[in-house]
């Protein structure tokens, strides 16, 4: 199956919002990558997580305070993919490369790959967002059904309760399997994974060495198998189920679309840009502690049509995507509040579980 392609733009939509986005940054005489307030946040989060995992490791309060601080620390991972990895990634962390490269390492420390990162989120995700077959984060099968067109499962019947549980294993399954499933096939789900170069395989196989070191070996060591794992899992799941609902709730809504290319031709009805806005909605955009936590993932729709901008810039040119979509009667997906977009998610699982 080849990769489908996207309709060329019959309106101005994609250019006009281009050139609007652009005449910001050039009247605001913004550069659009980060700037200092959020690399001392991100300098506060990764102080905080080693600060949290010493005192764990090394000096082990009563089991009470340990689950809590495993909790802050699953808190901690997730909050550092959001805010440093994910945009050091996409190159909209700082205007400097090497910067952005030492961001998106950040999750290679917590036990992933950010090549193989770049591949399935950069590449395949924001290229052919809810497309199932080309879109691995719609990949749960088979204990969830994500897409009206994938296969219906007698399990599904009960998603809409087990979802929680089976969000909260991401993290194990990407750190401990599906990372090596890439490296191993060469590819994320369909698509292939760019040529990996000699210093590609070294960094991959170094850091998760480093990894087991940091997060198995060492806490072995001090503490015993006995102390070691319900501490691992209870911090693993956490970070799993922060990371796995944000994304969701982005993506698999009753609201959004789910594409599915014209089998004559393998071609999408939209082009890319309304693509993306038919496949993506906001949350909560009106709480601004949650989208500080969140490094503005909370504004997807903005990440997904400039995603080479840093998130701090999305409060504001969010007023210039919502006037240009009225313009163009394009619907702009939001909810107000985080409880209605959990609940829409919710919907979404039982419908395709029982329809």
């Amino acid at each position: 199956m080849a990769t489908p392609k996207f309709s060329k733009s019959t309106i101005t939509f994609h250019q006009d919002l281009k050139q609007r986005v652009g005449a910001y940054f050039k009247e605001t005489n913004l550069p659009r990558s980060g700037n200092r307030p959020l690399y001392l946040k991100a300098g506060r989060m990764v102080l905080s997580f080693i600060s949290v995992y010493t005192h764990l490791i090394f000096f082990t309060p009563h089991w009470l305070i340990a689950l809590a601080e495993c909790l802050v620390l699953g808190a901690l991972t997730a909050f550092i993919g959001f805010n440093v990895m994910h945009d050091g990634a996409h190159g909209s962390f700082s205007d400097k490369p090497w910067i952005n490269k030492m961001a998106g390492l950040s999750i290679n420390f917590l036990g992933a790959n950010v090549f193989m990162w770049k591949t399935k989120h950069n590449v395949v995700h924001h290229s052919y967002t809810n497309v199932d077959g080309v879109d691995d984060d719609l990949n749960a099968r088979p204990f969830l059904r994500l897409s009206p067109s994938q296969r219906k499962f007698r399990i599904h019947r009960f998603q809409h309760y087990y979802f929680i549980f089976t969000y909260s294993l991401l993290y194990l399954y990407w750190v401990f399997f599906t990372d090596y499933k890439k490296y191993v096939t060469k590819r994320v789900g369909m698509v292939p994974i760019q040529k990996m170069k000699l210093s590609d395989h070294i960094s991959f196989w170094s850091f998760k060495a480093i990894h087991l070191v940091l997060f198995v070996a060492i806490p072995v060591f001090m503490l015993g198998w006995s102390q070691w794992l319900p501490g691992f899992l209870v911090y693993s799941l956490f970070a799993g189920l922060l990371l796995t609902t944000v994304f969701q709730l982005a993506h698999s809504l009753e609201e959004t679309a789910f594409p599915v290319p014209a089998p004559a031709t393998n071609s999408l009805e939209d082009e890319w840009m309304i693509h993306q806005i038919r496949t993506t909605a906001n949350f909560a955009t009106g709480y601004k502690l949650l989208t500080w936590f969140l490094g503005g993932l909370n504004y997807q729709v903005e990440h997904h049509l400039f995603p080479k901008i840093s998130h701090i810039h999305y409060p504001a040119i969010s007023r210039i995507i919502r006037q240009a979509c009225k313009e163009y009667d394009i619907t702009y997906l939001e909810h107000k509040r985080l409880r209605m977009a959990f609940l829409s998610h919710f919907r979404h699982l039982r419908i395709l579980g029982t329809a």
